[in-house]
């Protein structure tokens, strides 16, 4: 199998020949490059350049590609602040209350800025390796981390205990999931395989899990259904521990679910097996700061834990620090040639 038919048959949850690999790499990509990161962030031909030689270095079989969490609200009109040695962070809210939700508009991907350079960085891998590895071209941030964006996630927390308007939340989660799918839509058609969303702020080490299903799940599961209409897989991403939800997460319908190590992975296997694949969940403090070693032992419990059956990607549980150590990365990824392989 190559990478393309490998990654589908698992998130098909058929057995492919080995357990896939995919780096969250975009940071110690750019970091690599030798230029200030944002300079990488912001444009699409060198994110492009930045991923392609970490493939060829690496040789993963699924790529995640981004230029962090404020790709969306920065579409929306929310101040970022870019930083030369690490991502880009959302710092000014566009909206200061609920009842300003209806003057906002959903951008265009392919003339909002960055939006339109990730589509570029998209187009340039489809053409250049589509054909040999599998491209995750995320559609940044979901229903719920979009909305704190947009709105400040403490207003938008203080909205949600206080119960007072839910209306008007439900209004402002509708649409940051239009945000993210019209550019989950975009990101297919410039040559994406799947796309991803994130949702760490629906978790519950932020949120509780009747508030996740009060609020973020529906929105989650209606953006789920969209692009499944259209053929379109898509990755939801939820740190910290994510038992408390599992069932729910799984409910989604999200073709792939990424966690993290927070998250107990036997419990999570048992509860997924045959309904979902599972992305992750290595510790990327671990990758940073431990042997490559000990890297191959976590990345090996993980698999005789999680591949059973098929439905796993083994990969980092979020994005890698931009110095993380080759050694380890390269750990990370042979673990799945050398533990991985279904018989």
């Amino acid at each position: 199998m190559n990478s393309i038919e490998r990654v589908q048959a698992a998130i098909d949850l058929r057995k492919p020949d080995r357990v896939p690999v995919d780096l969250h790499n975009f940071q110690p990509a750019a970091y690599a490059m030798g230029v200030p990161m944002d300079e990488v962030f912001k444009n699409g031909e060198m994110l492009a350049e930045a991923m392609l030689l970490a493939w060829r270095e690496f040789g993963h079989d699924m790529i995640l590609l981004e230029n962090g969490t404020a790709c969306n609200a920065q579409a929306c009109g929310v101040e970022v602040f870019y930083r030369e040695d690490a991502a880009p962070a959302a710092e000014k809210p566009v909206i200061n209350s609920l009842d300003e939700v209806d003057r906002l508009e959903v951008p265009d991907p392919y003339t909002a800025f960055p939006m339109c350079e990730i589509l570029k960085a998209t187009r340039i891998l489809s053409k250049e390796i589509g054909d040999r590895v599998w491209i995750c071209a995320r559609a940044d941030q979901g229903p719920m981390d979009l909305a704190a964006q947009l709105i400040g996630i403490q207003t938008l927390m203080m909205e949600i205990a206080w119960g007072k308007d839910p209306d008007g939340i439900h209004r402002l989660l509708d649409f940051a999931r239009q945000v993210a799918t019209r550019y989950a839509f975009a990101l297919i058609e410039c040559g994406g395989h799947s796309t991803s969303i994130g949702e760490p702020i629906a978790g519950p080490d932020l949120l509780s899990p009747k508030h996740y299903m009060q609020y973020p799940w529906r929105h989650e599961k209606r953006m789920v259904e969209e692009l499944k209409s259209a053929g379109i897989i898509l990755h939801n991403h939820i740190c910290g521990n994510t038992i408390p939800i599992i069932n729910d997460f799984i409910a989604t319908g999200a073709q792939v679910l990424e966690i993290d190590h927070k998250t107990d992975k036997q419990k999570a296997k048992d509860a997924g097996r045959g309904k979902t694949c599972f992305l992750g969940p290595i510790h990327t403090s671990n990758v940073l700061f431990k042997t490559s070693q000990e890297v191959e032992d976590e990345c090996r419990e993980a698999i005789e834990i999680m591949a059973p059956d098929s439905g796993f990607i083994l990969g980092p549980g979020c994005a890698l620090d931009p110095q993380v150590p080759a050694d380890n990365v390269h750990a990370l990824v042979e673990s799945a040639k050398k533990f991985g392989v279904y018989h």
